[in-house]
C-alpha cells in the first residue's frame, strides 16, 4: 500500500498536475468513456478469472463475483506500479485467495489466470497481424516484420498449449536449478515444496484436459477484453478530431502494446507506450505526433484506476481489521451446569 501511494505520487508529479488537467480538459466528455471502458474490461477480466477459480465439486471456490472483481482491479493496480514484467499483483492475489481456497488452489488459479491473460494477448497479436495485412498498405519491410511476428506468435501459442498440457512449475524449478547463484536455493525450495508444485501442475493440466468449458470461457472473455481495450484509443483519437476507424484502433492498440511488452521492465511502461503509439499511428497513416497526447490520456486513465485499486486494497484491509476486532470482543458463552 505504501509503495503504491509513493509510486502513484511520483507518477503524478512526473506527469505534472497542469499537464494532467489540460489533457483532461482537451479530451472533454470523451474522457468519461475512456475511463468507463476499463470498468467493462475489468468486468470481463473478472468473469475470466472466476471461470478458472470455480469448480463444482469444491463449494469453497464459488466466490462472489464482486469479490473476484475487487481482486482483479486491485491486482492490476499493483501490476501497473511494479517494475520488471509487472507481475507484483500475482503474489497479492495468491495471499488474498489462500484463506478461502488453500495454497495450492490459490496459486494454481492465479498462475492459470496470468497464463490466460498472456495467451489471449498472443492471440490478439496474431489476429492483429491478419488485420494489418488486410487493411494497411504494406512495404516489403513491413511484410517481413509481420511474417516474423506471425512466426513468433505461433511459437508462443504452441508453448502456451504445452504448458496447459504438462504444467510448468516443476519444469521451471528444474531450469532454475541450473542457474548460477540461485541453483542451490531453487533446489532446496523444490525439494521442500515438491508435493505442492506437483499439485499446482496437476491443476493446470486439469483446466485444459478436463475443464475445457472453463478454459474456453476464460479465453473468450480475456480476448473480448483485449478488443474492448482498443476503444480508449478510438475515443481519445476522436476527442482531438482524428479520423480513426475501429480497425485502425485495433492495429494501433496491438502495435503499441507489442512494443511496450518488448521493453517490459519499466513501471507503468514509462516512455515505451508513447513511442509504441507513435510508431503504430505512423504505420496506419495517421500523425505520429498525436501518439504523445493519446499516451498522456492513457496514462491519466491508469492513474485513476491505480487510485481505485489502492482504495479497494485499503477497504479490504479495514474490513479485515474490523472483523478481527469483532471476533476478539465477542463474549464467550457460558454453559449452565446440569
Amino acid at each position: 500500500m505504501a509503495i503504491g501511494i509513493i509510486s502513484l505520487g511520483y507518477m503524478i508529479y512526473g506527469t505534472g498536475l497542469i499537464v494532467i488537467w489540460e489533457n483532461i480538459h482537451r479530451t472533454g466528455i470523451w474522457f468519461v468513456p475512456v475511463i468507463g471502458s476499463w470498468l467493462l474490461i475489468y468486468i470481463l477480466n473478472a468473469v475470466a478469472f472466476r471461470a478458472i477459480i470455480r469448480e463444482p465439486q469444491l463449494p469453497e471456490t464459488n466466490m462472489s463475483f464482486l469479490a473476484v472483481l475487487r481482486l482483479t482491479i486491485s491486482g492490476y493496480a499493483i501490476n501497473y506500479i511494479t517494475p520488471f514484467v509487472a507481475l507484483g499483483g500475482e503474489p497479492y492475489r495468491i495471499m488474498e485467495l489462500k484463506p478461502t481456497l488453500g495454497i495450492q488452489k490459490a496459486t494454481s488459479s492465479v498462475l492459470l489466470y496470468s497464463l490466460m491473460h498472456m495467451f489471449s494477448h498472443v492471440i490478439f497479436w496474431l489476429a492483429s497481424i491478419l488485420l494489418i495485412v488486410a487493411v494497411v498498405p504494406l512495404s516489403n519491410i513491413m511484410l517481413v516484420g509481420c511474417g516474423l511476428l506471425l512466426i513468433t506468435g505461433l511459437v508462443l501459442g504452441y508453448w502456451f498449449i504445452n504448458v496447459y498440457k504438462k504444467g510448468f512449475t516443476v519444469s521451471t524449478f528444474r531450469l532454475l536449478e541450473r542457474v548460477p547463484f540461485i541453483k542451490h536455493k531453487a533446489r532446496e525450495f523444490a525439494l521442500k515444496n515438491a508435493e505442492n508444485l506437483y499439485e499446482v501442475d496437476e491443476q493446470i493440466r486439469v483446466l485444459y484436459s478436463d475443464r475445457q468449458g472453463a478454459f474456453y470461457t476464460s479465453l473468450f472473455f480475456e480476448f473480448a477484453a483485449r478488443v474492448i481495450g482498443c476503444l480508449e484509443i478510438y475515443f481519445t483519437a476522436h476527442a482531438i478530431g482524428m479520423e480513426m476507424t475501429l480497425a485502425q484502433s485495433l492495429i494501433v492498440s496491438s502495435g503499441s502494446s507489442l512494443f511496450a511488452n518488448l521493453i517490459f521492465f519499466f513501471p507503468m511502461q514509462l516512455g515505451t507506450r508513447e513511442g509504441g503509439l507513435a510508431l503504430a499511428l505512423r504505420s496506419v497513416g495517421l500523425p505520429a505526433a498525436q501518439g504523445i497526447f493519446i499516451g498522456v490520456v492513457l496514462r491519466i486513465r491508469e492513474i485513476v484506476w491505480i487510485m481505485i485499486g489502492l482504495a479497494l486494497i485499503n477497504k479490504k484491509t479495514k474490513n479485515k481489521q474490523t472483523a478481527s476486532t469483532d471476533t476478539e470482543l465477542e463474549p464467550i458463552p457460558v454453559r449452565a451446569n446440569n
